[in-house]
């Protein structure tokens, strides 16, 4: 009897180890400059400092088409494992950052869009430099041909004619990074992080793996049209709090009421329904957090499925709900996030 529940611990055990092998955080930059918008920067200095504390850490940075690789095939990931991507393309990343990321020997990405580019505007990276960064093993990966909210129809345009654009945008843009570059890795970092299931059919329609903005790790639970990213900028590029990001696990959503971020009119105070694998997580110690009103504990329906929902409407624009929830037997939080964008009373999208 005693060895039979030795041996089901040993079960229990290399099962669970062999879960926390499945999960990549992925970390999303934009300037690396201390002269640029401190909304989307992190200073040189932050960054060597969040590069070294990595270097020094035992975390393994590894290129973003090696974690992609893994979680498509479901294939083993080395603990502590990191990916560093850059959007838009600016000057500083070839600048500032690439030099320290070199002397550590990181890999990166850059997600770019071709317009600004072609465009030639001030602060952004040309074409050669794009061509250097990718000659000295740099993944460049596309981010829409113009950074443009690409799920936002055009006056008057219909569905199929909002379909038929986008997917001209993300194809253009993928033939213009191979003629520059000789790469065509087809990961597609949405503008703003904006998706919705009509934008992620176009991705599964030509095999592109989608990357948002909404935090978390990215693992076997994660859909591969919206892998999640954390961003680090201004307040999130704190390495006090960058430290517990580093170290999350995706949380083990096996199912979930709603996925499409898009709120209707009427519908401002979403309420998600979770189901978990509960086995590595402790249920009741979940808390949740809706951006603009605060923490707000969840309402277990059963043993393994919550509910959220905020007590007001949701502001227009782009918010979340997050989630997180420590680990039994590593030091680390699961982490779930959803993004939810909301347009005015008007029907009308926010400005930005």
């Amino acid at each position: 009897m005693v060895k039979k529940i030795v041996l089901g611990l040993m079960v229990v055990c290399c099962s669970l180890l062999h879960h926390h092998a499945h999960a990549v955080v992925i970390l999303q930059y934009h300037h690396v400059s201390d002269s640029t918008p401190a909304s989307t920067s992190v200073t040189p200095e932050q960054f060597a400092e969040q590069m070294q504390y990595l270097a020094e850490n035992n975390f393994t940075v590894m290129p973003l088409t090696d974690a992609v690789d893994a979680i498509k095939n479901n294939t083993s990931i080395a603990n502590n494992s990191i990916v560093i991507t850059f959007d838009d393309g600016y000057q500083s990343i070839i600048q500032n950052a690439a030099p320290i990321l070199a002397s550590h020997n990181f890999p990166f990405t850059v997600f770019v869009s071709p317009a600004p580019i072609i465009a030639g505007y001030d602060g952004m990276m040309s074409w050669q430099d794009i061509k250097a960064l990718a000659e000295q093993g740099a993944t460049i990966a596309n981010h829409s041909w113009g950074h443009e909210h690409l799920i936002r129809r055009l006056p008057k345009e219909t569905a199929s004619q909002w379909h038929d654009r986008v997917e001209n945008n993300i194809l253009s843009t993928e033939a213009e990074l191979l003629k520059h570059t000789g790469q065509s890795v087809k990961f597609l970092a949405y503008p703003y992080g904006e998706y919705t299931a009509a934008l992620e059919a176009i991705l599964v329609k030509h095999g592109f793996v989608g990357f948002g903005q909404q935090s978390g790790a990215a693992g076997e639970y994660s859909s591969i049209t919206a892998l999640p990213r954390f961003p680090v900028a201004n307040a999130y590029a704190d390495l006090s709090s960058l430290t517990v990001k580093f170290s999350s696990l995706p949380m083990p959503v096996v199912k979930q009421n709603i996925s499409e971020p898009v709120l209707k009119s009427g519908q401002f105070r979403p309420k998600l329904v979770i189901t978990l694998d509960t086995r590595d997580l402790y249920p009741h110690q979940l808390m949740c957090f809706i951006q603009g009103q605060g923490a707000k504990k969840p309402i277990w329906l059963s043993e393994d499925t919550f509910s959220i929902q905020a007590p007001a409407d949701m502001a227009p624009g782009r918010s979340r709900y997050n989630c997180t929830v420590p680990s039994k037997t590593r030091t680390g939080y699961y982490w779930f996030s959803q993004m939810w964008i909301r347009p005015k009373d008007d029907g009308k999208w926010p400005q930005e």
